[in-house]
């Protein structure tokens, strides 16, 4: 064999994040081929921030095939909204925005006595959001390895006509060959990187050079303990007379509500130190979110109402 017939070869081997990637932009280009209507769920978050750079790679130079969707629950944190509304600029996306608040003030989404968490109100404004533009498919950051109901996803998640999920109601995908195949009113959610882990997600960062919201490194904040973990202290999540406040270095892993994100104290203030911080961890990611740590299910739970 030729040492130049062994360059060619060696040219066509990938690493773990080339292959990752690889079948990243598979499942990006199938969407873009298979559905009329598909949309990219972008929040700021990391594995969005991933979900972009997978579109920038699957179709530059044309322009993303695609508009951005986020539900705003009211209770984000400022940065990330920032972040959002930069990134899709610079993109020259289209990004389109539906609040849970105008979801509430029109009747779509109805808060339960008490309820001071948005998570579960992003379950209809969600899915009003599909019947009003008519999304056929939805390309979401959910990996597997985030907890169990995510677990149990495909590449091609399967939405009835109400929107749910159901575990045991999934497509077979054999041979990377995929049934899109939906009827009026049923749409998709697709995961381009259900097989990436957080490690991936920071490393994919790392070597393609992304931003991301400050509020992942280390940062001052005040917080409180509760629920064994440190919540950030906000209008919305104000301290209870017997909980002493105190200023911390922290950051987040996980992004959600402002009210149920737990803070990890980190001095990590770049990449290489998170991708430390998460080769040690012995906890998931969304260990660190007091509405997936309330019920062993609530995650299961909320997917089969339609949540992402």
């Amino acid at each position: 064999m030729s040492n130049s017939f062994r360059q060619s070869v060696s040219n066509y081997h990938l690493d773990h994040l080339q292959y990752l990637e690889t079948e990243a932009i598979h499942i990006m280009r199938e969407v873009a081929g298979e559905f009329e209507r598909p949309a990219i769920l972008f929040s700021g978050g990391k594995d969005s921030i991933c979900l972009l750079r997978l579109a920038e790679k699957a179709f530059r130079p044309s322009d993303i095939p695609m508009p951005f969707l986020n539900v705003d629950t009211g209770h984000h944190f400022p940065e990330l909204n920032e972040f959002r509304d930069r990134r899709a600029a610079q993109l020259g996306a289209k990004l389109i925005v539906r609040k849970v608040e105008d979801a509430i003030a029109s009747g779509i989404a109805t808060p339960a006595p008490n309820e001071i968490s948005r998570n579960r109100l992003q379950i209809p404004t969600l899915l009003a959001a599909v019947e009003e533009f008519r999304f056929d498919c939805l390309i979401g950051g959910a990996r597997r390895d985030e907890e169990k109901a995510r677990a149990k996803e495909r590449f091609f998640s399967f939405r009835d006509a109400f929107g749910q999920w159901d575990p045991k109601n999934q497509r077979p995908e054999i041979w990377n060959l995929y049934n899109t195949r939906v009827n009026a009113g049923e749409h998709m959610r697709a995961f381009p990187i259900s097989n990436w882990t957080e490690m991936d997600v920071w490393e994919y960062i790392k070597r393609e050079k992304l931003e991301v919201p400050s509020i992942y490194y280390t940062h001052s904040r005040s917080c409180v303990r509760r629920g064994g973990q440190w919540l950030p202290v906000t209008d919305l999540l104000p301290p209870k007379p017997n909980e002493e406040v105190r200023e911390l270095n922290v950051r987040v892993r996980t992004i959600g509500d402002i009210i149920s994100t737990g803070m990890i104290e980190s001095p990590a203030d770049d990449v290489d130190d998170i991708l430390a911080e998460v080769a040690a961890a012995r906890v998931t990611e969304r260990g660190s979110r007091a509405d997936d740590k309330a019920s062993e299910a609530a995650m299961e739970d909320r997917k089969k109402q339609g949540y992402f």
